[in-house]
């Protein structure tokens, strides 16, 4: 029987502000990397409820999705564990609401405001090969409605 392929499905987050993008530094398995605020689909939720949490976790920020800048496929091979994961990322871009007053989730170091140039720089220091291809989209205008995305009730309920 042949294996079953399962991508790992994540979600990021493109907020800009003046010309800056909100990045997180974080410690992985890898050293210290640059992302947008990002992370993994949890059970029972949508893809927009996984980026609004991932972005509040990340950097205690409320984020508002306005539109889906695109959808991402990249393999990843880690060398701590000798594996290749194969991503499936959304990105969205929205706004920042509030910045709450609460600890960022575990692994993050900060945030900072960086511009395209200061991305582009530092793409060495990327968690993903498409961070700077997720803004480099995003700045190209590149945008879907959110309607075109559909989460049947089921999903809440963890079955059909």
């Amino acid at each position: 029987m042949t294996d079953i392929f399962k991508p790992s499905v994540t979600v990021a987050a493109i907020i800009e502000r003046d010309g800056r993008f909100l990045l997180i530094e974080e410690e992985t398995s890898e050293g210290v990397k640059l992302n947008q605020p990002a992370g993994h689909l949890d059970p029972n939720e949508s893809l927009e409820q996984a980026v609004v949490r991932e972005a509040l976790e990340e950097t205690a920020h409320e984020f508002i999705p306005t539109a889906l800048v695109g959808m991402y496929m990249s393999r990843y091979h880690s060398k701590s564990r000798g594996t290749d994961v194969t991503y499936l990322r959304f990105t969205f871009c929205g706004h920042a609401g509030r910045e709450l007053d609460q600890p960022l989730d575990e692994g993050i170091l900060r945030t900072l405001w960086m511009t395209r140039d200061e991305i582009a720089a530092t793409a060495d220091q990327h968690r993903s090969p498409i961070v700077l291809q997720c803004v480099d989209d995003y700045l190209a205008g590149n945008r879907t409605p959110l309607h075109l995305l559909y989460t049947h009730p089921s999903v809440f309920e963890g079955g059909i």
